[in-house]
């Protein structure tokens, strides 16, 4: 790597340096903790091409990236649901689930001290989940239902958090499970995508956001997270969401799924608006026949 960019780095250096031996006192502090002081050194201030740092650094910003993204992933998905007022295609047991291991996780690394840049999406995705959940019971007649869940997870989030109530070594069985349960989750949801022969209100830009967001997982583990349990979780995350993925191309074009086309910006005038009926009803498209 550092035979790649050293030639790179030689082109840029008389242009940057005067930039980055003049940083603002903020930035210079934000890189100083973001890469550590070492690895601040090596490449903004004598921009050498060292492979250990630029493996940080590009951890680093895909860290930072996945949770700015995760701040709006599920957004769409929220959107689509107070619009169609109707939870079609969308299956409650896998958001209570993913909910669960999310809040699990998220206890789990708090306490053990994690770099925030590798985990903290799981607090503003567990977050929408738990609205997207809420909303799915509501709009199904079960508002009360809907008020449990809520209370339940801000209840377990609380005692999760404290090493009084929950030790650290149930916590590390329970973030065993939480890994399981992340696998899980995503079980429901094909399920009943593959049932109803679409994928109903379910969030294209959601579900291709989750995949992206899983692989990256997958690198900045590697590099900051010496913990093979959050590892494997993530690997296994990631072939569900691909198989999700893999869906919703498949029913991409079927009379039960909810205009994608138009969520992702090509067509705006499908996006749900109450029925799951697609606009594209004559197009060639996967049976809708429900499966027994």
């Amino acid at each position: 790597m550092e035979q790649v960019l050293a030639p790179i780095f030689d082109l840029l250096r008389p242009y940057l340096t005067p930039l980055t031996h003049n940083l603002p006192a903020p930035l210079t502090t934000l890189s100083t903790s973001v890469l550590g002081s070492a690895c601040h050194q090596t490449l903004l201030l004598n921009l050498q091409p060292d492979a250990v740092c630029v493996k940080t650094a590009l951890s680093k910003t895909l860290g930072i990236g996945i949770i700015g993204a995760s701040s709006i992933v599920k957004v769409p998905q929220i959107l689509k649901l107070l619009s169609s007022k109707s939870p079609a295609g969308i299956s409650f047991p896998s958001y209570a689930l993913e909910t669960l291991a999310y809040v699990i996780s998220l206890a789990y690394n708090t306490r053990m001290g994690f770099p925030f840049s590798t985990y903290g999406e799981t607090a503003l995705i567990a977050a929408q989940n738990v609205v997207i959940a809420a909303l799915v019971l509501h709009f199904s007649g079960k508002g009360s239902t809907a008020a449990a869940f809520v209370a339940g997870v801000g209840t377990l989030g609380w005692a999760l958090m404290r090493e009084q109530v929950v030790s650290g070594g149930l916590l590390g069985q329970l973030m065993v499970g939480s890994g399981i349960l992340g696998v899980v989750s995503k079980a429901p949801q094909i399920w009943t995508v593959w049932k109803e022969g679409g994928t109903g209100q379910l969030s294209a830009f959601a579900v291709f956001n989750y995949l992206l967001g899983s692989l990256s997982r997958i690198f900045t583990t590697l590099q900051e997270v010496d913990d093979k349990l959050i590892l494997y979780g993530f690997v296994a995350g990631f072939v569900l969401n691909a198989v999700l993925a893999a869906q919703m191309v498949y029913y991409w074009n079927s009379p039960q799924t909810a205009g994608h086309a138009g969520e992702i910006g090509k067509r705006p005038e499908q996006i749900a608006t109450g029925s799951s009926t697609s606009t594209h009803t004559k197009a060639k498209s996967p049976t809708t026949r429900r499966r027994g």
